[in-house]
């Protein structure tokens, strides 16, 4: 199903060049801001108290936040949990203050405007957990990028491994710059979005890696740009159709699914547009600076045969 059809091949290699110094800019101006500002690591990985409370009545969580910041915990962190009348509060690590006791201070200040608030569950993270989370995140992060790399490199060649790692990092990177630049929450729900880009944005990939692949074995007599050029031109009406509904429904959770899942929708936003820049304009480009010709794509295939008119 073609809903755009573009009667002729656009010339993306043309500007290979000036996309690739924007990227490089991006990705420098990222990792700039994770180096100097660093991740506001949520809860979960500083360790702290996580609080969560129940109105009689749906309550919005800046409400909660100005009592808790007037009471003296302006470092908390508010939002519903489940329904609008269910509050989960986070607070970081206090010295000499136990959950039991800290649990108590909050309650005792959201009561003063509402005294039927009750307190449902107290946990308690120790710096310990954090750091584990941390650095389980960090292999996680890091078997998924050498899981795709070894797929790629078996189902293609080396190049288009290191091109599309190379392109999937570029997202990665520029997703937690965002977060770093204006100090959002980064929680698990955000790494989990992070973890869901790189197999979103390696998807779009190999989609155009595949018919990179196809162009090699019909357009015997086209150079490498031009066969990148079509192939991507070829896939730009799927690109459009599939990123542009799964753009529609993350919206929607950014939008409407309240501060449970905004960070997890807003670190999917910022992937997804940055995964089809970077699967078209960086990933492509990189192929084709690290020399791909037909011969690495054809070994032990058949003569490809021109079929151009």
């Amino acid at each position: 199903m073609e809903f755009f059809r573009f009667k002729r091949d656009i010339p993306f290699m043309t500007y290979a060049r000036s996309t690739t110094v924007v990227s490089l800019i991006t990705f420098l101006l990222a990792i700039f801001f994770l180096a100097t500002k660093g991740l506001n690591f949520g809860v979960e990985f500083t360790g702290g108290t996580v609080i969560e409370v129940h109105y009689t009545q749906a309550v919005e969580p800046g409400r909660v936040t100005g009592e808790l910041v007037a009471a003296g915990f302006g470092d908390s962190s508010v939002q519903n949990f489940g329904t609008s009348s269910d509050v989960i509060i986070r607070l970081p690590l206090k010295e000499g203050v136990s959950s039991a006791q800290l649990s108590e201070k909050v309650l005792d200040a959201l009561r003063v405007s509402q005294p039927q608030v009750e307190l449902r569950r107290v946990e308690f993270i120790g710096p310990q957990v954090g750091k584990e989370l941390v650095t389980d995140g960090s292999i996680a992060l890091a078997l998924v990028c050498a899981g795709i790399m070894a797929y790629l490199a078996f189902r293609f060649e080396w190049r288009f491994a290191v091109a599309a790692i190379i392109a999937n990092l570029h997202d990665v990177v520029i997703i937690l710059g965002f977060f770093a630049f204006f100090q959002w929450d980064f929680s698990l729900t955000v790494l989990a979005a992070v973890l869901s880009v790189l197999g979103y944005s390696v998807n779009e990939s190999v989609v155009v890696f595949d018919r990179i692949r196809e162009n090699f074995r019909k357009f015997k007599k086209a150079g490498v740009p031009e066969i990148i050029n079509n192939a991507i031109t070829a896939t730009m009406s799927r690109t459009i159709i599939t990123h542009g509904c799964t753009e529609m429904v993350v919206l929607s959770m950014l939008l409407f699914g309240g501060e449970t899942l905004h960070n997890f929708a807003l670190a999917l936003t910022i992937g997804i547009v940055f995964g089809i820049y970077s699967s078209v304009l960086v990933s492509s480009p990189i192929v084709l600076w690290l020399g791909a010709t037909r011969a690495h794509f054809l070994k032990g295939d058949a003569q490809p045969v021109d079929s151009r008119p």
